[in-house]
């Protein structure tokens, strides 16, 4: 997904394949089929890059040239730069389509997502690729070490969908040589189903086990969470698990800015005075963002945001663990251009995880490239305001905006880091690195998820 010195591919496609032009129309396609594997996958880079050009601007002629003449490369059952490109080019018609409510709206009249297809490619996805086991036991052993010696252990698991985590907690508990504490988890879930399996599994191995044990559900979307509702009791030691939720947050804090035009032009004159997008400022200048008064500018950072007042309820509640897992990703770009090519690097390196350890037939394989590396694609590429909720940003963002919710960093455990390297010895390509005490999860030498541990800073 770049070139040699490791910078983007920006050029133009027709410096490497100069029969392709606007042109020369569908006569010339033979030549794009008859290209070897490698030459196929960097034409595709320059037809995606040049069609993205062109979609951004809003020349639709030009677009739907290239869009035709990816097609004529790009497969759903082909190797990972051709499956990849194919929803792509689906992303970026999908965005085009938007310029035309009405037809949009036709084409996507039938569409039915189930509840139980959700829970089953989620379910997928852990089965076929190694970041979320990995988390769950770095996550697990941190939470084991911060409650040794506690008597009551509550877990707030912001997504609560896979037992075999929490079965795997309940079995290493009950192995103490003090004994098992008495454990409640809540679990919070959009769908009710999800929580009424969790409830049935945990409880059954808790009560093989003989280890008191409660299970508090919530049916709610995480942003419209009543955190009176999760019943922190004193005396007992609370631990909180996220894993992939809190970007989801970043939607409603561009929403609120864009509905404060006093804010929103404070923040843009500042940003004016700097010559500098907003994510340019933020990497450049972290200091002055995180100083950033809510009462004079919006800040993404500031308390006053819904992302800052949902961490700061969480530190409210004094846990004395909390692990975060989040994408190690730049999915919330100032441009759409930007969001492109950060996502072409990024799920290129989730297709080629993918290409590597599940051959290309299973309809398994093509469900989660589909149904949740594609959906996630579409959303970054062709929604904005609130509907674009995939915004995922790199940890040095969530840094900051923990540490200004009253949040300090807690060093992951070496015991957990050995034990994620252990499991993924059978894994080809996958590596985990330690940084500051955080877990880096990443595909040969690019970070691809990030774990790290935080507490209540009082």
């Amino acid at each position: 997904m770049a070139q040699d010195d490791g910078s983007p591919v920006t050029s133009s496609p027709l410096q490497f394949f100069p029969w392709l032009s606007p042109g020369m129309g569908s006569p010339y396609s033979p030549w794009l089929r008859e290209l070897k594997s490698e030459e196929r996958g960097l034409c595709l880079i320059q037809l995606l890059y040049a069609c993205a050009s062109h979609v951004t601007s809003g020349s639709i002629e030009k677009a739907n040239f290239w869009l035709d003449q990816i097609s004529q490369l790009a497969s759903p059952d082909g190797d990972s730069m051709q499956r990849i490109a194919a929803y792509f080019t689906e992303a970026l018609a999908n965005r085009m389509l938007k310029g035309w409510p009405g037809l949009h709206k036709a084409l996507h009249s039938t569409k039915i997502s189930s509840v139980s297809e959700e829970i089953i490619v989620q379910r997928l996805f852990f089965d076929l690729c190694p970041f979320l086991k990995v988390a769950y036991v770095v996550t697990n052993q941190a939470i084991v070490e911060a409650m040794e010696g506690e008597k009551m252990v509550h877990i707030i698991d912001l997504h609560s969908c896979e037992p075999a985590q929490w079965i795997n907690l309940i079995q290493t508990l009950n192995a103490r040589p003090e004994g098992p504490p008495h454990l409640r988890i809540t679990g919070i879930n959009e769908q009710k189903e999800v929580l009424d399996q969790m409830f049935l599994q945990l409880t059954e191995e808790a009560g093989n086990l003989n280890i008191p044990f409660q299970f508090n559900a919530i049916v709610s979307k995480l942003e419209n969470l009543d955190i009176e509702s999760l019943r922190v009791k004193t005396g007992e030691a609370l631990a909180i698990c996220s894993v992939l939720q809190l970007h989801s947050f970043l939607a409603s804090d561009d929403d609120q800015r864009r509905k404060s035009p006093l804010a929103s032009k404070n923040l843009q004159k500042v940003l004016h005075m700097n010559k500098l997008t907003l994510g340019e400022w933020l990497e450049k200048d972290p200091i002055s963002a995180y100083n950033l008064s809510p009462d004079t500018a919006w800040s993404p950072l500031s308390g006053a945001s819904p992302t800052g007042s949902f961490l700061t309820s969480l530190w409210g509640l004094a846990p004395k663990l909390m692990v975060i897992t989040e994408q190690e990703a730049n999915h919330n770009g100032h441009t759409l251009m930007d969001r492109i090519m950060e996502a072409l690097h990024f799920y290129g390196a989730l297709f080629d995880c993918l290409e590597s350890t599940v051959s290309r037939a299973p309809m398994e394989r093509q469900k989660v490239e589909k149904m949740l590396f594609g959906e996630e694609i579409k959303n970054i590429i062709a929604c904005e305001g609130t509907e674009r909720r995939e915004r995922h940003e790199k940890l040095e963002k969530w840094i900051l905006r923990l540490e200004l919710a009253g949040f300090g960093k807690v060093p992951l455990s070496y015991n957990g880091m050995l034990q994620a390297r252990g499991f993924l010895h059978g894994y080809d390509g996958y590596k985990i690195k330690e940084e500051n005490g955080c877990v880096f999860i990443c595909w040969h030498d690019r970070p691809l998820f990030t774990i790290s541990g935080w507490r209540s800073r009082r």
